[in-house]
């Protein structure tokens, strides 16, 4: 395809590769981050997952060696051959990623002989797949894959084959899944503690192969499209995502009622049903804030309409619901129902908003409107349409907005490849935007809350690309009520999480079948720590809120969501940090002990943060598990206050209501009062939990703002420094570093280990405490 080099340009941060047959484009986006792109499908570089992207001038040098290019950075040395090969090493010139140069042998050749009759009984392994795009990379024993966003199976990769190709599936999904609702084309390679990642930016089908089909090499490939993808350097995982978040965009700090507890039902209706939620949370004294009302509140499923015989005042019943501090988010899918007379669908007639099929004629498939068409989010003026309607749900009261349905999914057979989509004068084909037409009906969704609320959106989205980060929060799709997907869920989110996905979460109790008593109790207790916090099934399933089941389910869901609650300042502070570095809020534990070899493929352990580390039960039955403390710090069992050394194994009992939290030593976790809702209580106290055990000195910051509106982004906030020395006497300063809101706390309560010490008025901007142990 390229044949040998010919020569080469420079040209601002990109230097031109010219080889016999075609040019390649290398743009130096920092010391660390390399874009390699070759317009091998269409001459523009335009990208939907970055955006705005700032490049800054950075030094770098190039030389042509007799048989390649090479180009160095502060941090790496990039070697271009014939036939765009490319090699990358680090600065000391350690080889980190290496293209592969055999022929590429698929581990399964012909079907034992008879690739006929395998096809066609509908076998069509992905290992005979050709591509337009295809880069496969030298693979090597100790090497560890993470990231690739939603995926079932383990932490690691490795071995693994992954298709990109947003797919709506009922059905239960297991560990052979290669696709699921989202398609997330980045990953991060580990060896030898130093780490790299690529973002491979093709909508197109795509395919990443981690050494199932041969193990001498790892690719990713796609259908069609140019080749253009990201090469970051570590050699921290932190640095990677940093990088790959630097580029598609961090998390935004979301509302704080945001983090709170959630409550969904496929459906509750009629309004007396919504109404009795609300009131048994408050009678059971059992903290929520949201209540989510799925495809029934519909008028007979048109979106941005009401069935006003099940919602005869919607106004007043959500008005209703925020006098007892409810907030009410809808459903809304993409498919608009054909229905001459309705506002929504004539103007996307008249105006020809809708996907057309090569002919031109407006496309129709069938979802729950029935027959319905296709907003064609490609283009700038249906967004805009789109996210203006979104002030119909705003008006009446609605908080926020749950997009699902937008893979696209369809009921009559998928949208067929060559639908047609115009991108502000440009016609694509389904092929091409398939994987980001919900990523494009997410932004719309966000930029009309946003026009008309004035406050941080919240969207929750079912399909996505990089770069849904910026306008939504994602959950796992419809998950069943299985311990096989409670065990899932935890890599799952935690791999989203490397994947930029910092918001997300999935349904708790699990969507489809029925859940148990037990089963819920122990998924409450991962979901107190997962993001977005949501309790949801399906129509068809056995109640699964708190008090379904029995009163001992009850106090188990009551004490874990209050113990959420009780976390939630030290979680806006991780979403917070998040939005300047791309950390997620749930981790990995090698994402901070890269250097401990043993982290690197614990499943069913995190940290929430960087202080705190779960290790929940996911299996029935279980009385005692092992949990793995990383070496480096001394961990404190949040329950006994029992001290471990880590690096060590240890087994902890687990009765049914006790999921092992540790706390790392030299730990600051600030907390909440008891509250029924955020907002519900004024909280003037900065209560400041610290754990402590050995002598020394650390610190933490502290964040606080108005919860809800973009005014932080103005400077209007207050950030605390808390500096802990412990030496004879514990020794606890409290600094307000930045002042730039107006509500500053008025108290410091002390804990130490759990346990109330002290409380102090704060004098000015500062408060020097002293405590005896």
């Amino acid at each position: 395809m390229f044949g040998k080099i010919k020569g080469f340009s420079i040209k601002d941060s990109i230097v031109e590769i010219r080889f016999e047959n075609i040019e390649a484009k290398i743009n130096i986006i920092s010391s660390s981050i390399v874009n390699f792109f070759v317009p091998n499908f269409r001459n523009e570089q335009k990208s939907k997952a970055i955006e705005n992207l700032k490049i800054e001038k950075y030094d770098f040098d190039v030389i042509q060696e007799e048989n390649y290019i090479e180009i160095s950075t502060k941090e790496l040395i990039i070697k271009i051959y014939d036939e765009f090969k490319v090699d990358v090493y680090n600065k000391e010139g350690k080889l980190i990623c290496e293209d592969y140069r055999g022929n590429r042998e698929p581990f399964i050749k012909n079907c034992a002989g008879r690739l006929d009759i395998a096809a066609q009984e509908g076998h069509k392994p992905t290992e005979h797949m050709e591509y337009e795009v295809f880069i496969p990379k030298k693979m090597e024993d100790n090497m560890y894959f993470y990231g690739f966003g939603e995926r079932t199976g383990h932490l690691n990769k490795k071995g693994c084959h992954y298709v990109n190709w947003n797919t709506d599936d009922p059905s239960p999904h297991g560990e052979t899944y290669e696709k699921l609702y989202k398609s997330i084309p980045f990953f991060v390679t580990m060896k030898e503690e130093e780490a790299f990642g690529i973002f491979f930016d093709n909508t197109f089908e795509a395919h990443f192969d981690l050494g199932k089909e041969n193990s001498n090499y790892y690719y990713f490939a796609a259908v069609d499209g140019n080749i253009d993808y990201y090469f970051m350097y570590g050699p921290s995982i932190k640095e990677v995502i940093k990088g790959y978040t630097y580029l598609t965009g961090t998390t935004p700090l979301p509302q704080l009622w945001t983090l709170g507890y959630q409550q969904c039902r496929w459906a509750y209706c009629p309004e007396s049903n919504v109404m009795d939620i609300a009131k048994k949370f408050r009678e059971k004294d059992i903290p929520c804030d949201t209540i989510y009302l799925d495809i029934e509140y519909m008028d007979d499923f048109r979106v941005f309409t009401w069935d006003k015989d099940k919602f005869k005042d919607p106004k007043k019943m959500i008005n209703n619901l925020k006098e007892d501090g409810f907030k009410l988010v809808t459903i809304i899918d993409p498919g608009v129902k054909v229905d001459k007379g309705y506002k929504v669908y004539d103007e996307g007639l008249k105006n020809g908003y809708f996907a057309t099929d090569k002919n031109g004629i407006v496309y129709t498939n069938w979802v729950w409107p029935g027959n319905s068409v296709f907003p064609d989010f490609m283009n700038t003026e249906v967004r805009n349409w789109w996210a203006s309607n979104q002030r119909i749900m705003m008006d009446y009261g609605v908080a926020g907005i749950w997009n699902d349905m937008n893979e696209p999914a369809s009921f009559n057979g998928p949208l067929p490849d060559d639908i047609k989509f115009d991108e502000d004068g440009q016609i694509r084909d389904h092929k091409e935007i398939h994987n980001v037409y919900g990523h494009m009906m997410d932004k719309a969704t966000y930029e009309g809350i946003k026009n008309a609320t004035n406050k941080r959106p919240f969207v929750v989205t079912r399909a996505a690309y990089s770069g849904t980060q910026k306008y939504s929060t994602v959950w796992t799709g419809d998950n069943q009520s299985t311990w096989e997907h409670l065990r899932m869920s935890v890599p799952m989110l935690m791999n989203l999480g490397l994947s930029g996905m910092s918001f997300c979460g999935t349904d708790v109790g699990g969507f489809g079948y029925d859940s148990t008593h037990e089963l819920l109790s122990r998924w409450v207790q991962v979901g107190a720590f997962t993001p977005l916090f949501r309790n949801h099934t399906t129509i068809y399933s056995r109640d699964q809120e708190p008090w379904a089941f029995d009163k001992i389910t009850e106090d188990i869901n009551r004490k874990y969501i209050k113990l959420r609650y009780k976390l939630i300042p030290y979680m806006y502070d991780i979403f917070y940090k998040g939005e300047q570095d791309g950390l997620p809020v749930m981790r990995p534990l090698m994402l901070h002990y890269q250097n401990d070899e043993k982290t690197y493929e614990i499943n069913d352990q995190f940290l929430f943060g960087e202080n705190i580390l779960v290790a929940p039960v996911l299996e029935q039955g279980k009385k005692a598990r092992m949990v793995y403390l990383p070496k480096g710090s001394k961990w404190i069992d949040y329950w006994t206050k029992e001290v471990f050394k880590g690096g060590q194994y240890i087994v902890k009992e687990t009765p049914l209501d006790v999921c092992p939290i540790y706390i790392k030593d030299n730990s600051i976790i600030p907390n909440y009062p008891e509250m029924s809702y955020i907002g519900e209580k004024e909280v003037d106290t900065l209560t400041l939990d610290i754990y402590v055990e050995d002598e020394g000195k650390f610190e933490y910051s502290h964040y606080q703002d108005d919860g809800s509106s973009f005014e932080y982004r103005e400077g209007k906030y207050n950030l605390y420094n808390i500096v802990v020395e412990n030496k004879d006497t514990l020794n606890i300063e409290v600094n307000l570093v930045y002042n730039g809101y107006d509500k500053k706390y008025n108290k410091v309560e002390i804990k130490l280990n759990g346990l109330s010490i002290k409380t102090e008025n704060i004098d000015g901007n500062k408060l020097n405490l002293e405590i005896n142990l």
